[in-house]
Parts: C-alpha cells; structure tokens; sequence
C-alpha cells in the first residue's frame, strides 16, 4: 500500500513537471531554500507537539524530497530509485550489529562503528558530512559530537565547566585591549566551549536557544499588546514600563 501511494507521489510530480509551467521551471537551486524552510516548520511542529501539524509538514518535506529527485531525473542525473536504493544500502552497510555479525554492548559503539565505518567508505576525516551552511551554533554542536564518537571528548563535566570559566575571562581581559578582531575570536570561544558543555550533559544547544527565542519573543509581544491597550506604543514607553509588563509576562510565558 505505502509503496503504491509513493509511487503516486512520484508520478504526482512527474506530471506537474510536463504540464505546470511554474513547475517545470524550477531547479534544485531554485527551490533550495523552501526546502530549508520546510524541515524548520518540520522542527517547529515537533517542538509545539502538534502532530496533526506534524502530518501535514513532513508531506510537505516529503514533497520537496521526491520534487529534488524528479529534477534531477529530467536533467538525467539520478533517478528516485537510486535516491532510495542509495539510503537502504547505507542503512544497512553501516548497521552491521544488526544486518551482519557485529556484536556491540551499547550505543556509544554503535556511534564509534558508524564513524569508523564512513572512514572506510572513502572519507579522509570523522569531521566531514558536517553541512557547511548549518547555522554556527548547531554546527559546533555536531563537530564537537562527531570528534567525541571517537573518544576525543572531556571525562569530567567540571572540568568542561572550567573551560567555560576559563574562555569568559579570557573573553573579559581581551575586551580591555580594544582588539576588536581578538575579542571576536574569543567570543566565538566561549560560545564554542558552553556548546561543548550542553553537549556534555545532555543538552542539543540548538533546541535550547531555539526555544528561548521562542519565549522571548512571546514575552516581548506581551509587553506590546499590555502597552497597545493601555493606549501607547512600545517606542513612545520608558524601559520601567516595559520592565513592568516583562515580569508581568514570566507568568505566562515561562
């Protein structure tokens, strides 16, 4: 049944690339950035745990998916079956412990094999297959979770904890000298290191600003629509009267 509807899909797409003229016209470039767009709304269905929401978005990820591969089958450079025959070889050569003989005792070998394993298949470092246009903070987040799989990670959380202490002051006493390209660089320490923290005890960084944005932005918002009934505009209020509504608005945006 699941095979017949994506087939469907697929033939959906063909169609609309021989008769819509929109359609015809687009490229992998060309439609890039919408695919981008739809895994955040993807990311944001999950995050608000809306899967009805959910449903609809990853068709529309799904769409992006089988729209890509049918461009690229016009201009004769794959089809979708090699898009799929490609995803279940890997699955399945980098899974040995379950489709081949490898005995593994928990998932922190199962993570060491994966890497090991793209070694082999023809990469000259662990740290490749990190996207270069990731945004910075999720993109130190996966170098730094990458170069651990293979034991090249802290023992201790205090001692991780440390470094961050230690990145801030240097951080502080490069701010004194002036030295605007220094004191970039070591800003970008510090992030570094407190990704490297929240990576060490749990914590995806990403998920976390993500939704500290989200609740600043719901909070300020409060502060607008307070200030909008009491007849005033947030750029004609003082910042007492905005301090005032902002922790009125921890109350309901926590």
């Amino acid at each position: 049944m699941t095979g017949s509807k994506f087939e469907e899909l697929v033939n959906v797409l063909r169609r609309l690339r021989t008769e819509c003229p929109w359609d015809a016209e687009q490229t992998n470039e060309s439609i890039k950035a919408a695919t981008l767009e739809e895994a955040y709304e993807v990311i944001e269905a999950i995050d608000e745990k809306d899967y009805n929401e959910l449903k609809g978005e990853l068709g529309d990820l799904l769409l992006h998916i089988v729209f890509h591969s049918v461009i690229a089958e016009d201009e004769k450079h794959f089809k979708i079956d090699e898009v799929i025959d490609g995803i279940t070889e890997k699955l399945i050569r980098r899974h040995p412990h379950v489709f081949g003989d490898e005995k593994v005792n928990h998932n922190h070998e199962i993570e060491r094999n994966w890497e090991k394993i793209k070694l082999e298949e023809g990469r000259d470092s662990v740290l490749e297959g990190v996207p270069k246009n990731l945004p910075g903070l999720y993109k130190a987040f996966r170098l730094q979770q990458k170069a651990s799989k293979i034991g090249f990670d802290w023992n201790k959380k205090e001692d991780v904890w440390e470094k961050v202490l230690e990145e801030i002051n240097e951080m502080h006493e490069m701010e004194k000298t002036g030295d605007e390209e220094k004191l970039e660089k070591e800003i970008g320490d510090v992030i570094f290191s407190i990704v490297n923290y929240s990576r060490f005890i749990g914590v995806n960084p990403e998920d976390a600003l993500r939704k500290t944005n989200y609740k600043f932005t719901k909070r300020f918002q409060y502060i607008e629509k307070q200030l909008k009934d009491d007849g005033k505009s947030i750029t004609d209020s003082d910042l007492k009267e905005m301090d005032y509504y902002w922790e009125e608005s921890k109350k309901h945006f926590s």
